[in-house]
């Protein structure tokens, strides 16, 4: 997994961020699909343990994890924290925290995936926060951009940004395509 940066560059992206063109909503769902598959084949050939920490996608990670036959031995759950409420109420995360930076930021999505991996006695935790559009964005944070961040074991937090062109389905899947190769980079040798 790539490594961004917290600045931004031209355009008020991130620095480092991954810029994605538009593709229909179908095409992530296959690269989603089969991504889980290999999340989960991955999870089990380490004993590995996963959880997710969700805002943007929904659930949508989850529901994938879940679609392949055996997920029950490595996917132990996940919470969907749409509401910044949730956020603090479900995973402890700092109210200074949002206030700061903003729900849709690096260190929330750090934070939320750490949270959720220590709260869930996990291996590994996927968090993913994001503008899925239309409406929310900002010129600093358009739609179609979302942080993801990986927690494991031993406090090794990696995040990642990406930028997405689709409509909201498409943003969405492609979000969870994200979140779904950022957990396989940290399984995968």
């Amino acid at each position: 997994m790539t490594d961004s940066k917290s600045g931004t560059g031209p355009g008020s992206e991130p620095v480092g961020t991954a810029m994605h063109p538009a593709r229909p909503a179908s095409e992530f769902e296959a690269e989603a699909r089969a991504l889980a598959r290999a999340v989960v084949r991955a999870a089990e050939a380490a004993h590995a343990t996963l959880v997710t920490a969700e805002s943007c996608t929904g659930g949508l990670v989850a529901h994938l994890l879940t679609e392949i036959p055996g997920a029950s031995r490595v996917f132990h759950g996940g919470w969907v924290l749409y509401d910044n409420r949730r956020k603090v109420a479900d995973l402890a995360l700092s109210p200074a925290l949002l206030s700061t930076h903003g729900a849709v930021s690096r260190p929330v999505a750090e934070a939320l995936a750490e949270n959720a991996r220590r709260r869930a006695a996990a291996q590994h935790a996927v968090a993913t926060t994001g503008i899925a559009g239309p409406t929310g964005a900002t010129a600093e944070k358009p739609a179609g951009f979302v942080w993801i961040a990986v927690a494991s074991e031993g406090g090794n937090v990696r995040a990642e940004a990406h930028q997405h062109a689709g409509d909201r389905s498409a943003n969405k899947m492609a979000f969870a395509a994200d979140a779904l190769r950022a957990l396989l980079g940290v399984m995968s040798p």
